[in-house]
């Protein structure tokens, strides 16, 4: 099966309480442009991620709202700000790393949210029937090229609004040369 390649680079899914705290109780979000799976979009709103080693700015909050602040980064992101977030599926924040959110003079200090996202694809649920696949089942994808690799541990996510797309970070997109609407092949289950 082949599957079109996003690069997801660091950003923050928001819950509407810590949004109104850091942005003020009439802001929000500001749509700038739609995002490859439906309903999801990338905002105009920034904020700066800070540890008590380093920090990094004008990571883009996307949209919508969520129902728990999640902030996601590369493994090359985690070295700058000195954590070791765990690789997790969206959603899965249970004892992940600690990490603060700055807009202006408001500081938003989380004691779990911080996360690497798994690799995953999305998919609808009429591709997922079609193509004889199951949501959470892990497959391994192959990426043709200069510095070809074979990816495993990618995660099958079903939801009847998904388009089909592999999500990957963007250490990974850097190791294998790839671009986003690169093509790859699911070659594998586990």
């Amino acid at each position: 099966m082949k599957v079109k390649i996003g690069v997801s680079v660091r950003h923050v899914h928001i819950c509407e309480k810590d949004f109104k705290y850091l942005f003020g109780e009439d802001a929000t979000l500001t749509f700038k442009c739609d995002l490859s799976q439906k309903g999801d979009f990338s905002c105009e709103q920034t904020v700066t991620l800070k540890t008590d080693k380093n920090e990094i700015n004008n990571v883009r909050i996307l949209g919508p709202f969520r129902d728990k602040t999640q902030v996601e980064i590369s493994k090359t992101d985690s070295y700058i700000l000195g954590i070791n977030p765990p690789i997790r599926d969206s959603g899965d924040l249970d004892g992940s790393e600690k990490i603060t959110l700055c807009h202006k003079d408001k500081y938003l200090n989380l004691n779990e949210g911080c996360i690497i996202a798994n690799r995953h694809i999305h998919m609808s649920e009429r591709d997922s029937f079609k193509l004889g696949y199951y949501n959470n089942q892990k497959v391994k994808v192959k990426i043709k090229g200069e510095k070809s690799a074979i990816l495993e541990n990618v995660s099958i996510k079903v939801k009847d609004n998904y388009s089909l797309e592999l999500h990957i970070d963007t250490d990974d997109a850097n190791a294998t040369l790839v671009n986003n609407g690169d093509i790859c092949e699911v070659i594998e289950n586990e």
